[in-house]
Formats: structure tokens, C-alpha cells, sequence
């Protein structure tokens, strides 16, 4: 077990540097070793750059050199220089290791981090991401009451669904392009455009899960509501065993609301609030009216699903929800207590598994890899972390650079 911790200087010359350490202890021992790894300032650039979500960025940290003429930076180390090459001697032997995340490194996919050219630490541990390794104590087999998957996807985001069919051509997992940050998020006058692959994605989903032998339930179009998803998670109801989201996801962190200027008629109010779990969420049916602050006459809820409503749902009898969204993955970093979003709302309304993406997704190549993901949990009877695992890596293996794979994690 692998358990990253973050903490200040001792001294007056560095208490406002942040070091990360890591405390490791192997099955059948007492002893547990303190590994002390780098200080934050040393990699912080790298992964706040990610912000920015640019293809060529994200290749760059989860790939080694690129063929042909680079510019070499003096002093610069890479994630596994800084974060995993000082744990490696005390692993003699290890194959499995289960880990949970602090600070900046609940931004990373800690399986893509290349170690050389053609393998990854994924390739050579089974990395098992918990949110804290006291789950291991308490760890139970796992019997869901159902049988039952609901899929979301091809969801209109207007209630007009003629004002769609203009957007037919997006291929991003998110309202922006390749290019624009997260600081250019929408005001109230843009709004969620349509995700063509996301119906063609939750159809082929429905059949591996009906030929698996699995009852399915696919909403999609004006069907997908807010409404549809909180009575699977009714305090009295016995929640699927399956739950699948093909949708937009979103995240405003901290210090963006701190320095926003609030003027309610510019700023989406999600965007604007001092609580954590109300600034992510997912986009669903309808969801531009509730995103615009407009009132929706025809539906009870405004089609913005928040964190804070998703954690309180009763989804105990839920063995595994993929977020096929965009940053589902992320939210405050508040300290070494985890990620306070989506991805800490789910383990909270009693989640057993969760799949869920840090960095803004290609629409194409995230139905690849669910389609093959539950290909190899469904049908060739793989556990659902061993088939995540060799679902990411047949994509890499047919030639996918990182940021068309590496985007989603599994959570246990």
C-alpha cells in the first residue's frame, strides 16, 4: 500500500514550500516506510500546465523524448524522475500495489507515466487507485442486487431540439477546442453543444451489455433528465449495477471563483459559489436553460446535475459509474483528504467503482475505449480493473498518442 502525503517546511527558509513524500508498507508487515520525493515547486509548472489542456502538452508528459530536434531544458526532470524513481528500491518483488493521491497528483494518471519508450508503470505494477488506503481494512466483496445498466448519451443539451442539429460537428468532449484553457469557460450567453458519438457509443455499450445477458435502460435525446438519474439513487430504490454518462462534465476550481468578478448577469452561478461540490458537475437534458439561468417551465430540475446533488443520492447497490465526460475527475484539492467533486460526491453516495477523466476528452477515441473496455469486463470476464487497464492499453498498443487514452482513471 502506497499512501502520497504533502506537507510544509519545517523551517523559517522553507515553510512555504510544499514537499510530497510517500509512506509504503508491504502485506504482513508492521514497519512502515517514509520516501521522501520532491519538493512541488520542482514539478507544480507541469502539472498546472495541464490547465491548459493542449494535445501537444499532454503527449509531452505522458511520452518519453520525441523523434527528431528538441530543445533540451537544463535541470529539467520528468513525473517519474520526481514523483515514483525514488519508491523503487524498497518494490523488490512488488507486483501489486494499491495508492492514493495528494495535492497535484490527483491530476495525474499515475499508469501512463512512461518509465521508457514502449512501457509504462501501468505495464509493469498493477496500480489499484483507492481514495485512501484505509479502504483496505474495511475491504468486502462487493455482490451488487441488480443486474440492471442505464446508459446517457446523445443528450439534447437545448430544449429545442432544432437548435441542435447546427452543432452536429463537435469532436470534443467539451464545449471548448483544443486550444482554449479553462479561464475562457462560457458566460451566460454560450451554451452545451451536442456529442454526436456519445449515442453511437451508449448503443454499442447496450448491446455488449444485452448480449452479456445485463438488462439496459438507454435514455438519451430529452429523455436523459436530471430527474431520470436521481430516482435510480431514491433513498428506497435499489440503484443499477451500471450506471454510464456520456456527457459534458465541468469544474470551476478555487482560485478562478477567488478572482472572478461577480456580475450575476455574465458568470454562471455554479461557477461562482464558495462551495466545492456545487462548482462541478454534469450537463444534462435541457441543461443549457439551467446553465443560462433561465427558468424552465416544462421540468422540475434545470438539467445541471452539481456534485452536492449527486452525493446525496443512495447508490449503494451501484458497482461501477463511468463518467464519459470531461474533468470529472477533478475539484478542490483540499489538502490530503482527496478531490472534493464529482469523483468525491460518488464515493459518498456509495459507489463502488468509478471511471472518471482529467483533461478534456476526444469524443471518437473515448467510445473506442469504453467499447473495449466492457468488451473485456462483459464478455472475455475480466475484473473491471484488469479490463480498464488492458483497454487503455490495447489503444495505446494500435498507435492512440496519450491524450486520446490517458485522460480517464479508475477509482476504486
Amino acid at each position: 500500500a502506497l499512501e502520497f502525503v504533502e506537507y510544509t517546511g519545517i523551517t523559517d527558509a522553507d515553510s512555504n514550500e510544499v514537499y510530497y513524500a510517500a509512506l509504503l508498507v508491504h502485506s504482513g508487515s508492521a514497519n512502515i516506510q517514509f520516501i521522501p520525493l520532491s519538493r512541488e515547486s520542482q514539478w507544480r509548472d507541469l502539472i498546472l500546465s495541464g490547465s491548459i489542456k493542449k494535445i501537444d502538452y499532454v503527449n509531452s508528459l505522458y511520452s518519453m523524448n520525441e523523434r527528431g530536434a528538441v530543445q533540451v531544458l537544463p535541470g529539467k526532470r520528468n513525473l517519474y524522475e520526481l514523483l515514483w524513481l525514488p519508491i523503487e528500491k524498497y518494490l523488490q518483488g512488488v507486483e501489486t500495489i494499491y495508492y492514493s493521491c495528494a495535492g497535484l497528483l490527483y491530476r495525474i494518471n499515475l499508469d501512463a507515466i512512461p518509465i521508457k519508450e514502449s512501457e509504462s508503470l501501468g505495464d509493469k505494477y498493477h496500480l489499484i487507485y483507492v481514495q485512501s488506503t484505509r479502504q483496505l481494512l474495511n475491504s468486502k466483496d462487493f455482490t451488487s442486487l441488480s443486474s440492471t445498466a442505464v446508459l446517457f448519451g446523445g443528450i439534447e443539451f437545448n430544449m429545442d431540439s432544432t437548435l441542435l442539429n447546427q452543432n452536429n460537428n463537435i469532436e470534443q468532449r467539451n464545449m471548448f477546442n483544443q486550444t482554449n484553457s479553462s479561464n475562457e469557460f462560457m458566460n451566460r450567453m454560450e451554451s452545451w453543444q451536442t456529442l454526436p458519438g456519445t449515442l453511437k457509443e451508449v448503443q454499442s455499450i447496450e448491446k455488449i451489455l444485452y448480449t452479456s445477458g445485463s438488462k439496459t435502460q438507454l435514455l438519451s435525446g430529452t429523455m436523459a433528465t436530471e430527474e431520470s438519474l436521481k430516482k435510480l439513487g431514491c433513498a428506497e430504490c435499489i440503484s443499477p449495477k451500471i450506471i454510464h454518462i456520456a456527457s459534458h462534465g465541468f469544474f470551476f476550481p478555487d482560485d478562478e471563483r477567488e478572482n472572478i468578478k461577480y456580475h450575476h448577469n455574465v458568470e454562471p452561478i455554479f461557477k461562482e459559489s464558495p462551495l466545492p461540490l456545487m462548482r462541478s458537475g454534469l450537463i444534462l437534458a435541457g441543461g443549457n436553460s439551467g446553465w443560462q439561468g433561465q427558468i424552465n417551465s416544462d421540468a422540475m430540475e434545470d438539467g445541471v446535475l452539481t456534485a452536492m446533488e449527486i452525493s446525496q443520492l443512495n447508490l449503494t447497490n451501484t458497482e461501477l459509474v463511468v463518467l464519459s465526460a470531461c474533468e470529472t475527475g477533478l475539484g478542490d484539492i483540499q489538502g490530503n483528504e482527496g478531490v472534493y467533486g464529482l469523483q468525491r460526491a460518488f464515493k459518498i453516495a456509495g459507489v463502488k467503482y468509478i471511471i472518471m477523466s482529467l483533461w478534456q476528452v476526444p469524443d471518437k477515441q473515448t467510445s473506442l475505449l469504453m467499447t473495449t473496455f466492457y468488451k473485456k469486463w462483459l464478455e472475455n470476464k475480466m475484473t473491471i480493473t484488469d479490463s480498464f487497464r488492458a483497454a487503455q492499453k490495447e489503444l495505446r498498443d494500435i498507435g492512440l498518442d496519450p491524450y486520446q487514452w490517458a485522460g480517464f482513471v479508475l477509482v476504486e
